[in-house]
């Protein structure tokens, strides 16, 4: 009997091994705004395809209308799903996030910086905020770009999830006066988790930052790659923004270390980043270890 067992340890010992260094590690997938996670089939297909064996976990939490929830509510309640998943997988875990879900992903990491999570990918998703009404007409066929903000920066709009990373670059103040998740977990806000919204990304493996030009929805496209409007309406590249210059969520750390991959992909809707194949397989694939 104690030889079975001992038998039995030693067998899971070297599967542990050898998974570490052989097999793929689990994929975290979450979806975008107003979609379910079947939105995210063809993506989850080919990664299983490409990577036999690999475990994918597609989620459907607040698919649907419920997408519009506060963004805190959904880093959380998803952070405790992203945390139980990994308490499985002691040997980590890579996570990919697309469009709103690529925010949502994002601060859950910074939220949670036990995590295990080793490669991070972000698929168009508005990092440094939107400032564009393309998909929000669907929502609000009647928003005006220019008044948005009479609608995001009050307290009803900051129930929102759209409202809390509404960036209008010509309502600064009352940006940094209302807006309760986007200026925080930027850390342009300090908080008394600070701290752990820089930790969160450094620990990582990678953080790869997709996007491109022909997006048309995330606005600006560079938003993907943390790059924003000034007051004059002009883009600004990441790296030459305070939130990269002054390091206030690791991005330079990781730069510096080779950790961070920003990924430009000319061509590609927004509609289409987690259903084009051919991008995913040269972009996407090579993170997932």
């Amino acid at each position: 009997m104690l030889k079975t067992k001992m038998e039995s340890i030693i067998a899971c010992w070297f599967l542990l091994i050898f998974c570490e260094t052989h097999c793929y590690k689990p994929v975290v997938l979450l979806h975008g705004i107003m979609t379910y996670n079947t939105s995210m089939e063809l993506i989850k297909n080919r990664i299983e395809e490409k990577h036999p064996g690999t475990i994918v976990y597609n989620t459907n939490r607040y698919s649907g209308w419920s997408s519009l929830e506060n963004m805190w509510e959904q880093v959380q309640n998803m952070g405790y799903d992203l945390m139980n998943i990994t308490q499985k997988h002691p040997e980590g875990v890579n996570f990919l996030g697309y469009s709103q879900g690529a925010l949502i992903a994002r601060a859950i990491l910074q939220a949670f910086p036990e995590h295990n999570v080793h490669n991070f990918i972000s698929l168009s998703g508005p990092q440094a905020g939107q400032y564009g009404t393309a998909f929000l007409h669907i929502i609000f066929p009647g928003l005006a770009l220019k008044s948005a903000f009479e609608l995001f920066y009050s307290r009803v709009g900051q129930h929102t999830s759209v409202g809390n990373y509404w960036n209008d670059p010509y309502h600064q103040e009352l940006y940094y006066n209302y807006s309760d998740f986007l200026p925080y977990i930027n850390n342009a806000i300090p908080s008394e988790r600070s701290y752990d919204f820089k930790a969160g990304l450094v620990k990582l493996n990678n953080l790869v930052l997709i996007g491109g030009p022909q997006d048309n929805v995330i606005t600006p496209w560079e938003s993907a790659h943390f790059g924003y409007y000034d007051g004059n309406g002009t883009v600004i590249n990441m790296g030459e923004r305070d939130i990269y210059i002054d390091d206030k969520i690791g991005l330079k750390t990781l730069d510096l270390l080779g950790k961070l991959k920003t990924i430009t992909v000319p061509g590609i809707n927004h509609f289409m980043w987690h259903k084009n194949m051919t991008m995913v397989d040269e972009f996407v694939l090579p993170y997932l270890d």
